[in-house]
């Protein structure tokens, strides 16, 4: 049934090709377990997660992972999520191709209050691995990652560009809060527009 899943949002990302002069594709995930996946043709999709064995190198036997819908051509590799003033990574995501999955390695610093909490990074990486700044404020960290070919995370399958959102506090927020969120955007932007062209 997910593979199914996948081929539709694979599809429909064709047509969305033929039909428009740009497509991508968003995935959001957090540390809680709740995931996304939409397109700009209008598909949309939760993520299943659970507690799984992590089959990279050094990996936990209990770890968030979430089932990305056996993305093809997805590339293996570790991503290390630096906190705002931070020179240290606290969070790893982690990206299976062999089973396409992400995998969710949280810290454990204010104790084990999420699912993807865990009591230490795995032991050992993937040999690609990229480092990204987490932006927001303490409590409300996340991070924005549109991988180029070969880095972790990277779907060579994909009809556009795959957008992670990573969200390590905090929560996905619902569909319906992401719409009201967007159109209060679009009104702020066309209020300022209207200042400077007055």
């Amino acid at each position: 049934m997910r593979k199914l899943s996948f081929l539709a949002a694979l599809l429909l990302s064709m047509t969305a090709l033929a039909h428009a002069d740009s497509f991508s594709i968003s995935i959001t995930v957090d540390e809680q377990g709740h995931g996304t996946f939409t397109n700009t043709n209008g598909f949309n999709s939760t993520l299943s997660s659970s507690l799984k064995a992590d089959p990279g190198p050094g990996g936990l036997s209990s770890v968030l992972t979430y089932d990305l819908l056996n993305p093809p051509g997805l590339v293996s590799g570790d991503v290390f999520l630096l906190e705002p003033g931070s020179l240290i990574f606290l969070d790893v995501v982690r990206f299976n191709a062999s089973n396409g999955s992400l995998v969710f390695y949280s810290d454990n610093i204010d104790g084990f209050d999420s699912l993807g909490d865990t009591p230490a990074p795995p032991s050992s990486f993937y040999a690609n691995t990229i480092t990204i700044n987490e932006i927001g404020p303490e409590g409300n960290n996340f991070a924005i990652y549109t991988p180029t070919a070969g880095q972790p995370g990277f779907v060579a399958g994909a009809a556009g560009p795959v957008t992670y959102t990573l969200i390590s506090d905090g929560a996905v927020p619902e569909p319906s809060t992401l719409a009201l969120l967007g159109t209060g955007l679009i009104g702020t932007v066309g209020v300022v527009r209207r200042r400077f062209t007055a």
